[in-house]
């Protein structure tokens, strides 16, 4: 492994590539934080908006030292060389010196390759999206503005920061499981991030380097097979343990039955507190109280009339496929209700609404077969008509699911979904995105993400689509959402992450669903986000009041901030100035004081 010595030009000229970077120790930015707010604007949007991970120029990171600093950027120290437990015998040690020997030739073989931009590690975490160490708390951070008398509580945002440099294969997808937090105590605020101590990353942090595989980055041609059979044979031979899920947690957030649950798809949930001081302690992998034997996708929806919680668990090797459950208030599962796939498929994301669950079975599905034949294993099936499938919450079984086609539809998030019983509709609000698997496999087609309104009709089984915003005023949409006491049920605004150029965040849009209206918010030159999360007022009258968090980092003092935007205004009330730089991530929640006193 490389020390940190290697990496100490790298805001220079020379090194174009962030390894790494970050300082635990970055200096508060001083200068006022000027926001831009633009209304419906009737500007024709970029006629190539291409993804920011698949062109290296869009990420690199910058060819000076940043700007407005008053001092040098300090490095951490990069992970440390692989070294033997102390708990392997001779044998052991044996075993892992030969199949140490194997992986380096495998890697020496791939490096004759060019990887493509979707996983290589040159541009998949690159700038702002490379990965930070550990921050303890830091309270009473500075704070521009006020912030807001309802802000009790705690915002927290997952992403994916790899705890080591990658050696082959990478994915944005990839990384380990990070969650930075901010909890807010009577107009100050605390700031903490720590890895969600996942069975992977304890077991590869006590190995000293990355001995499981990544499922996106390298699980992909001959190469993905051999390192399949090398991870399962450090298995046999007692290097690794990988009867305890092999997941990252790196993906959603929800806080259910009095736990903060961190989220990946591949594995099961891992619970996550959140001390008094505001630093955040990985419990361990969370299976309700042994209720739950398979993994759950990272994005449960919890209804908030019920207090229930609703899932789904896909499985890419054998049937059944795809399964359908659901949790009461206090944790108790139903049974696994199996949902019929020809095929296993990408199910990211779904929608409830008042009575139903609306599942989509889209055209990105997984094809094994391709590993064999040097490909990538994430396809997308073009001979497949995509459509969504419509159950009852509370069905026994999924012989009852209506299916319902919409041709070439392929939503990676649903932002909400609700019933329309005089028409007998169910109507599904999501971002439309093409090319479908854009994100896995490189394409040089412009990316498109379009948020639509998409009717399921169940008396006549066909589905009509439309954009909401007018093709003038359109610009690409992914991530956010909708006030969460609506989820389920019919919602006038959504808040969705402007991610141009893809997939940097420039700002947010609150849109008028029905109508189409879009507010823009854009957080300043040079300054990119994540997800906004909307936090409604407690007893709020009036669908938008509350306000809009959101990381944000300025890329040319490489500092980062969250702001705090009143959602029926459109302006900036609040800005606190955060210790350390904060990598672009994904999803994230707010949980409220009262509800971290009684977590358990």
């Amino acid at each position: 492994m490389a020390t940190s010595s290697n990496y100490t030009h790298a805001f220079t000229n020379n090194n174009p590539r962030t390894k790494f970077l970050t300082s635990s120790k970055d200096v508060f930015g001083s200068s006022p934080v000027s926001v831009t707010v633009k209304k419906q604007s009737n500007q024709t949007r970029q006629n190539s908006i291409r993804s920011a991970l698949q062109t290296p120029s869009i990420l690199q990171v910058p060819k000076q030292t940043p700007r407005k600093s008053s001092k040098s950027i300090e490095l951490p120290s990069l992970s440390p060389s692989p070294k033997v437990p102390q708990n392997w015998n001779f044998l052991q040690k044996l075993a892992s010196i030969a199949l140490d020997a194997i992986e380096d030739r495998i890697k020496d073989n791939e490096k004759l390759h060019p990887l493509p931009k979707t996983v290589d590690p040159d541009v998949q975490i690159a700038g702002n999206f490379s990965p930070v160490p550990e921050q303890p708390v830091r309270h009473s951070l500075p704070v521009a503005g006020k912030i807001p008398e309802h802000f009790n509580g705690v915002y927290l945002r997952n992403g994916a920061n790899p705890l080591f440099e990658p050696t082959s294969g990478h994915h944005l997808f990839d990384g380990d499981g990070m969650i930075y937090a901010v909890k807010f105590d009577n107009g100050s605020a605390s700031y903490a991030c720590r890895h969600t101590e996942t069975h992977r990353l304890v077991q590869e942090r006590a190995i000293g380097k990355p001995v499981f595989p990544k499922a996106i980055g390298e699980l992909h041609g001959h190469s993905g097979i051999a390192k399949l059979l090398l991870f399962y044979a450090r298995g046999l031979c007692g290097l690794v343990d990988h009867n305890n899920g092999i997941g990252v947690a790196n993906a959603g957030l929800v806080y259910f039955n009095n736990r903060l649950l961190a989220m990946s798809e591949d594995d099961l949930p891992y619970h996550v507190r959140v001390t008094p001081s505001g630093d955040l302690k990985t419990a361990g992998r969370y299976n309700f109280d042994g209720q739950l034997e398979s993994a759950m996708i990272a994005h449960p929806k919890l209804d908030p009339v019920s207090g229930e919680l609703f899932a789904l668990s896909y499985d890419v090797i054998k049937k059944p496929y795809l399964k359908y459950f659901w949790f009461s208030p206090d944790g108790k599962k139903s049974d696994d209700v199996e949902i019929d796939l020809e095929k296993p498929t990408m199910v990211h994301d779904f929608a409830i609404t008042e009575n139903y669950v609306v599942v989509p079975d889209h055209q990105v599905v997984f094809k094994m077969s391709e590993m064999v034949t040097g490909g990538s294993p994430v396809v997308y099936d073009k001979e497949k008509v995509s459509r969504f499938g419509v159950l009852d919450k509370y069905a026994k079984n999924g012989s009852g699911i209506k299916w319902v086609e919409v041709p070439d539809c392929f939503c990676f998030h649903l932002w909400n979904a609700w019933e329309e019983p005089e028409s007998d509709e169910v109507v599904v609000i999501g971002s439309c995105m093409t090319p479908a698997d854009s994100i896995f496999n490189e394409c040089n087609e412009e990316l498109k993400s379009v948020l639509s309104e998409i009717r399921l009709n169940l008396k006549t089984g066909k589905s009509t689509r439309r954009a909401i915003i007018s093709p003038e005023n359109d610009v690409n949409l992914e991530a956010g959402m909708v006030n969460k006491n609506l989820l389920g049920r019919k919602s006038k605004y959504a808040y969705l992450a402007i991610a141009e150029p893809w997939p940097k965040v420039s700002g947010f849009a609150k849109v008028d669903l029905s109508t189409g209206e879009t507010k823009k918010f854009i957080y300043g030159d040079e300054k990119y986000g994540g997800e906004p999360l909307y936090l409604p007022r407690d007893n709020a009258s009036d669908e938008d009041d509350g306000h809009i968090l959101a990381f944000v980092h300025d890329e040319k003092t490489w500092k980062s901030e969250l702001q705090i935007v009143n959602a029926k205004t459109m302006e900036l009330e609040a800005t606190v100035m955060l210790p350390s730089r904060v990598p672009y991530g994904f999803h994230g929640t707010f949980i409220p004081a009262r509800d971290l006193a009684s977590q358990a």
